[in-house]
């Protein structure tokens, strides 16, 4: 989107000026508006300036950086020296660069929900619009301790996703590995020993020998059709139908449906009560939760909801149509409309529903176990079993 430079007056008659994004001046100044600035001019910045970086900085650090921002403000420290603090003493040199950008356009007037809005791969627009909700409201410390504490749970979040995922594909990948090298270099052995004896191979014996034959002959081809593969994944998967359609398959998996169903629900609600009790518009509240969802089924329904509260309804009723959301959570959101406090029903909802992810992670974890365990020992087992058959019949031949 464009940025704006404006100028302009406070309520209490103190000149304004600075740079604004937006899609166009109307809306520019209908923001300004709501936080008392009388616009007076409003030009379209020229192209030039400074470019948004490109690069995400990892979950943890953002955390952390929130959390000694949020101490520094409710210390009384200004603005300007706490980003030159933080800066200074970043680690990363990509975030501290990003920071002390940030500084620079606060330090020439920039208000600091819209210079973090220059580096959209680090700060997101819940990020930019929370922080943008603080300064309206004066509560910039309370907004910056809501957003770390937001931060915190969703890193909590990814790293149960990541531990429910870690184990199959570790024991998969490993069950891989040594079933390749028992196909690449031991069966060829057996197989030359029994072509030299001339003994007649039974079937499980057969299928082995002509699986490792195929694996040593085709590797080249297979590891170019793995890469092809995994790429043409990615290419169908970045389109709007292709998202949507493995999306959609992976909340109807048996398993990990119902785990991803409520890892969803979960980052909605504190998503959406993060945004409410911030401050921030429902309509915008809803829109950036559906754009920070991770799937594109959740995504699609959030936007059909919120068209549905534009035009009057309230969120349950639409919510419900959805068929996405389990009855307990539109219930409770009705009654948190019903009653006034929607943001701390959403984050009883969303606690409730960590929990549960917690418990699907551990119940999912010790489910997978002995059938990984079972799965490795009856394929290696079996090739063993398939290759000492042979020998059984020549030993009773010989006898």
């Amino acid at each position: 989107m464009p940025t704006y430079i404006v100028k302009g007056k406070f309520r209490d008659g103190k000149p304004y000026s600075g740079e604004r994004v937006g899609a166009n001046p109307d809306e520019v100044t209908n923001g300004l508006r709501k936080e008392g600035v009388t616009v007076a001019a409003i030009a379209e910045k020229k192209k030039g300036g400074p470019k948004a970086t490109g690069k995400s900085v990892p979950s943890k650090l953002l955390s952390i950086f929130v959390r000694q921002f949020s101490v520094m403000i409710d210390a009384g420290l200004p603005l300007v020296q706490c980003l030159e603090i933080l800066g200074s003493q970043q680690e990363n040199p990509h975030f501290a660069k990003v920071i002390i950008a940030t500084r620079q356009d606060v330090e020439s007037g920039l208000n600091l929900a819209d210079s973090m809005r220059k580096h959209p791969q680090v700060f997101d627009d819940l990020f930019c619009n929370m922080i943008a909700a603080g300064e309206a409201g004066g509560i910039l410390d309370t907004i910056l301790k809501r957003l770390a504490t937001y931060i915190e749970k969703s890193v909590k979040l990814q790293a149960q996703i990541k531990g429910a995922m870690m184990y199959p594909v570790a024991v998969i990948g490993i069950a891989g590995l040594v079933i390749g090298v028992i196909l690449w270099k031991v069966i060829p052995t057996f197989a030359a020993m029994f072509a030299g004896l001339g003994a007649e191979l039974p079937l499980p014996t057969k299928i082995v020998i002509t699986a490792s034959n195929l694996l040593v002959h085709l590797m080249p081809f297979l590891v170019v059709g793995a890469f092809l593969i995994q790429y043409a994944f990615r290419q169908y998967y970045a389109t709007y139908s292709g998202r949507r359609m493995v999306d959609g398959i992976l909340l109807k998996l048996p398993i990990f449906g119902d785990l991803f169903r409520k890892i969803a629900v979960s980052k909605f609600c504190r998503t959406l009560s993060t945004l409410i009790a911030s401050g921030v518009p429902i309509l915008d509240g809803i829109e950036i939760t559906a754009r920070t969802a991770g799937n594109a089924i959740v995504e699609d329904a959030l936007m059909s909801v919120r068209k549905s509260v534009e035009g009057g309804l309230t969120i349950a009723q639409p919510l419900k149509e959805t068929k996405i959301f389990p009855g307990m959570v539109v219930q409770m959101i009705s009654v948190g409309e019903q009653t006034g406090a929607l943001d701390a029903m959403l984050s009883k909802v969303a606690d409730f529903y960590e929990d549960e992810v917690d418990q699907a992670v551990a119940n999912m974890l010790t489910l997978m176990e002995p059938i990984m365990i079972l799965f490795l020992g009856c394929t290696v087992g079996g090739i063993v079993i398939a290759m000492y058959l042979p020998l059984f019949s020549l030993i009773s031949q010989l006898s």
